[in-house]
Parts: C-alpha cells; sequence; structure tokens
C-alpha cells in the first residue's frame, strides 16, 4: 500500500471515477481535479476545482504530488465541440504535463485510447500500428496528436490505451454505452458488420494504477477484454436483456449516406449525432487488439466481459436510461 499522493483529473467521469477508486484502494492519497458544480462519488479525496483550459493555474494544487494520472479528455462527435476538442486534449495535455514537471511531479499516466492503434489487416493490432490521423474524426484526431504531446513532454509518462470500456457510472454515456442503451430501447434493428474490444471499466481503472507502478516509461500500452464481433455483441445483450438480436445488415453505402445526412443535421441545427459518422467509417473494420504487453508487464488481467455488460446493463436500468 503507498501513501503518495496523486493528481487525478477526469475523477467524475466514467473510466476517471473508476480510477479513483482503484487509487484509494491502492492506498494512495488522491488530488481530484473537478469542474466547479461537478460531482465526486466519493469524499476520502481532496477535491481541487480547475480545468484543463488554463493548466497554468493548477500549479499550487500540483505541488506535493509525487504522481499524476491524467484521465480528463473531451470526447465527443459533435461538430460544434472540434475546436474545443483539440484545445482541451491536445493543448491541455501539454499544458498539464509541463505545469506537473515544474511542480516537481516524478511520473504521469495519461489516458489515450485504443483509436490510435490500427486497424491491421490479418491480424490482431498491437501498440506498434499507429492509426492514420485523418481517417477517423476530430476526437480521434486529438488522441493521436495528445499522445505526441505526452511522449515528448519532459515529464516521465507512461500511455494507457483503453478499447472499449463497458460497466456502471457511464452518465455519458460513451459511444459503446449509447449502443447498448438504444439495444436496451429496440432501437437497433440492424447491424453493421466489423468488431470491437470490450473491457470492464474496472480492469481499466486497476491497470492504471499497475501502469503508475510498474508500466516502462514513454511506452504505449493497450488494455482490453474481450475481441467481439458486432454481432456477438448483439448475442450476449440478447441474453442479458431478453431483448432479440438484430438478423439484418445495414449495407456499408447506406449507413455512410446516414452518417453524412446526420453530419449535415448537426451543422445546421447545433444538434449531437445520432449516427456518428466516426462511427460509421470504424465500423468497416474488426476493431480486435493483441493486450499482450499489458498482460505481460504490469499483469493486466481481464474479468469476463459478460459479466461487465451484466452490470453495466444493471446500471443504465437502475438510472433510468432504458
Amino acid at each position: 500500500m503507498s501513501s503518495d499522493e496523486v493528481f487525478l483529473t477526469g475523477a467524475t467521469g466514467f473510466i476517471g471515477s473508476h480510477v479513483l477508486d482503484s487509487l484509494l484502494d491502492a492506498g494512495y492519497r488522491v488530488r481530484a481535479l473537478c469542474r466547479p458544480g461537478s460531482t465526486l462519488h466519493r469524499d476520502d479525496c481532496t477535491r481541487v476545482e480547475g480545468d484543463l483550459i488554463t493548466p497554468g493555474d493548477l500549479l499550487r494544487s500540483l505541488d506535493g504530488c509525487r504522481y499524476l494520472v491524467h484521465v480528463a479528455a473531451l470526447y465527443s462527435f459533435a461538430p460544434r465541440d472540434h475546436a474545443q476538442i483539440r484545445e482541451t486534449n491536445v493543448a491541455g495535455t501539454a499544458g498539464l504535463l509541463e505545469v506537473a514537471r515544474i511542480a516537481g511531479v516524478e511520473r504521469a499516466v495519461v489516458t489515450s485510447s485504443a483509436a490510435t492503434v490500427g486497424p491491421a489487416r490479418g491480424r490482431l493490432a498491437t501498440e506498434h500500428d499507429v492509426a492514420v490521423e485523418g481517417h477517423h474524426s476530430p476526437y480521434h484526431d486529438s488522441k493521436l496528436e495528445q499522445e505526441r504531446a505526452a511522449l515528448s513532454a519532459r515529464v516521465p509518462v507512461v500511455l494507457v490505451l483503453p478499447t472499449a470500456p463497458v460497466g456502471t457510472r457511464d452518465r455519458k454515456p460513451t459511444p459503446t454505452g449509447k449502443m447498448m442503451v438504444d439495444f436496451m430501447r429496440g432501437r437497433i434493428v440492424a447491424s453493421l458488420g466489423g468488431g470491437l474490444n470490450v473491457v470492464d471499466v474496472t480492469d481499466v481503472a486497476r491497470a492504471h494504477v499497475a501502469a503508475l507502478e510498474r508500466g516502462r516509461l514513454r511506452e504505449r500500452y493497450l488494455v482490453g477484454g474481450s475481441n467481439l464481433s458486432l454481432d456477438e455483441l448483439w448475442q450476449l445483450l440478447a441474453q442479458i436483456t431478453g431483448r432479440r438480436a438484430p438478423e439484418h445488415r445495414i449495407p456499408y453505402g447506406i449507413a455512410l449516406a446516414a452518417g453524412y445526412l446526420d453530419t449535415l443535421r448537426c451543422r445546421l441545427f447545433d444538434r449531437d449525432p445520432t449516427v456518428p459518422l466516426e462511427g460509421v467509417h470504424m465500423a468497416q473494420h474488426a476493431m480486435h487488439v493483441d493486450d499482450s504487453k499489458a498482460r505481460t508487464e504490469f499483469g493486466h488481467r481481464p474479468s469476463p466481459v459478460p459479466e461487465a455488460l451484466s452490470r453495466a446493463v444493471s446500471w443504465f436500468r437502475q438510472n433510468g436510461y432504458a
């Protein structure tokens, strides 16, 4: 058990709230960065109000912290958020890491995304496969830029790349969580091809602590669970929820046209997308990964995905999502 103090960003978010649990469970003292008005689910940590837009204001708050775990990010596919995504995820990360260096932080863990990897052709993607910028979305491009900013920072950094986490407290919800909610509401009547890697969010949280303690500096670590096709995901959700899995396949061209029309709607009426173009593009591929590096180097051991899906379904039901 450690008694060192960690500065944590994103503690009120989906992944970050579970990272907070894991850090406290491991014995760390935590200063949690929160935006004004946001709510922490625990009171056994120190609340710090601020944001990533003005990281210089956080110097005093970081003073005395041995470590930094940076989970916060702006995750949105809405066109209106494109400029702020880069400001928060790239410039905010670079500024925070420089402030951490000045404050004397010894080591930082930065949360990236498995979307910065691959996809590989004919095999599982690994950390050696770097996604091509400009092929996905401003959000995913920002995570590629964030990684470059983190790896060039003057404070030692370890990068954690979660796949598609599922579990409790997915309030927004994330794109994977929204897929689950749509399925629970009976809105998934047909499916695209492709696939994804699904992981329990609590496993992602524990991996952040393991990366902090045992990850190699300036390395990227994929943190995943199970590689599933979309059809396999629907079948698992059907068993959990009692709803029928979709039996029909949407042609990619039709899905792509719907994505472009939805993007136009969002631009014209300042709305959030219901058919994210980025999701359609990614559904062409099986976004399957090999996370053996994290398993070998710091003991990442993912738990069964059906159990994580069941917990997520229960949480969504209990909180009125479906």
